[in-house]
């Protein structure tokens, strides 16, 4: 039934909460920001906070990418009154030159690509920058499994716009009823490929079931579960 399968790399693929904590971890110590911060954990709190908020805004399209950057590694600072515009430039850089190199994976992901891209086209479909998200997959090592990463930036768009997804299907040529989409987040993943009226698989590893306003196609909480799908 399929021959295309969009698969979102970051928390999907690509173990972004994992690889971004242990990145913040390294520039916590090297920069000694325990000068500002009662622990780790309070620092990282305030970062992730804000930084959920503000990609969805840049989802919806109200901030661009530079202000995405520029407020989000700078907010954790501002809370305790620590701002340095030259400092925070600094980790900055550091922390974007590192987690790009990072090598988690999801569960499982390894096993399950080693599989699907026998029997299908594999793409990569994110709202990530590029400049970080070909590295995350040659830094893992399964940049050889897809055949083409769209990106958000490639047309200004985000998921779950519908345009992202048709461009995709252009990208690719690929075709609507051909194809399928697995992803980690409802909002922009599978909402987006509902409502491209394309096939959607939801990757819940934590079951998390707080956010289903509609049924997708299949659900699946461990990446070893697509044999069961396709």
């Amino acid at each position: 039934m399929y021959k295309n399968i969009f698969i979102d790399l970051d928390n999907t693929i690509w173990a972004f909460d994992q690889n971004s904590k242990e990145t913040f971890r390294e520039m916590y110590e090297k920069y000694h920001f325990e000068r500002f911060f009662d622990s780790f954990d309070q620092f990282f709190r305030i970062y992730s906070t804000k930084n959920e908020e503000l990609w969805d805004r840049y989802g919806k399209g109200t901030i661009t990418k530079e202000e995405l950057n520029a407020i989000r590694y700078a907010h954790p600072f501002r809370v305790v009154g620590a701002y340095d515009q030259e400092f925070v430039e600094t980790y900055k850089k550091d922390y974007m030159s590192r987690i790009a190199f990072k090598a988690n994976l999801m569960p499982h992901t390894r096993e399950a690509l080693e599989y699907l891209h026998t029997k299908y086209n594999l793409y990569i479909l994110s709202n990530g920058f590029r400049e970080l998200q070909t590295q995350k997959l040659r830094s893992a090592k399964v940049d050889h499994y897809f055949k083409k990463i769209i990106l958000s930036e490639d047309i200004g768009v985000h998921k779950p716009n519908i345009q992202i997804y048709h461009f995709a299907l252009s990208a690719t040529q690929s075709e609507l009823r051909e194809s399928i989409m697995i992803g980690d987040n409802w909002k922009t993943d599978i909402v987006g490929a509902q409502q491209t009226g394309m096939h959607c698989i939801y990757y819940n590893p934590f079951k998390d079931t707080s956010t289903h306003y509609t049924n997708a196609d299949y659900e699946i909480a461990d990446w070893l579960e697509i044999k069961n799908i396709l």
